[in-house]
């Protein structure tokens, strides 16, 4: 839900709220909150105090008004519209020179597929995600910040006009690794894929002992796109029993990340 007077998205949900407030707590501009939360939050309503930014105490009705959902656990924050800034030479750069890892999603298909994805990336050390500025469907809404339970906190999103593009050029630095339901490699093979594309990275292996990874993620119907695909440095897969084709795509991200984070 977004204010359509002042264009600030509403951020609900109990875990949300807390980590906007503890890492970000300037982007709040008014806060919504049950009187069971307020000592809760006494800090964030402490720094609008400050500021000169409201707070309120409400009941239920009015706080499911305010964001359009009942999952709003007690606690409204109405904040700064999140500006993505396009992806620059030193954000490439700095995450090869310190082997991070990262997300880079096409078409990824709704914002609440956007949040899980975004919950899985703070949990396993994603330091950047990389969104495509031609995609109209996931965005970071209320709900994408709801089902993130935080995340939202711990990753910088950067945008990218053409995502073939920027994997070609990432693709010198970072070790690009593509999904595919497809493809020849599996998910268990992602050791061996890393080691040996290292040796043609441009940084080569940083301090961090291995080169910076980017997981690339496409649409959950279509996958990614041909353009992408020949780009990325491999391609991998999940197996499965075949009875379905694939996993939900923030699924398949988790399973991804967590191998990564276990290299």
């Amino acid at each position: 839900m977004r204010n359509k007077l002042t264009k600030e998205p509403a951020v609900c949900g109990f875990n949300t709220v807390t980590a906007l407030g503890e890492y970000h707590p300037d982007t709040i501009n008014r806060l919504f909150l049950r009187e069971d939360r307020f000592s809760l939050f006494t800090k964030v309503c402490k720094n609008l105090a400050e500021r000169k930014r409201p707070y309120k105490i409400c009941d239920d009705e009015e706080l499911e008004r305010i964001c359009k959902s009942p999952r709003h656990q007690g606690v409204v924050a109405m904040i700064e519209e999140p500006l993505v800034e396009s992806i620059n030479r030193d954000d490439l750069e700095l995450w090869a020179r310190e082997g991070r890892t990262g997300l880079v999603l096409h078409s990824v298909g709704n914002d609440h597929n956007l949040g899980a994805m975004v919950r899985s990336a703070a949990f396993f050390d994603v330091s950047y995600v990389v969104i495509s500025d031609a995609d109209t469907e996931a965005r970071l809404t209320t709900a994408a910040y709801r089902v993130a339970e935080g995340g939202m906190e711990h990753v910088t999103f950067r945008k990218v006009r053409d995502t073939a593009a920027f994997i070609k050029s990432a693709s010198k630095q970072l070790v690009t690794i593509g999904t595919d339901v497809r493809a020849r490699w599996r998910i268990r093979d992602l050791g061996t894929i890393v080691q040996g594309k290292a040796s043609s990275l441009k940084t080569g292996f940083p301090s961090s002992g291995r080169p910076g990874i980017a997981l690339v993620v496409g649409n959950e119907e279509t996958g990614l796109p041909q353009e992408v695909q020949i780009h990325c440095s491999a391609l991998v897969r999940i197996p499965g029993t075949g009875l379905l084709e694939s996993l939900n795509v923030a699924q398949a991200a988790a399973v991804f990340l967590h191998e990564i984070f276990e290299l």
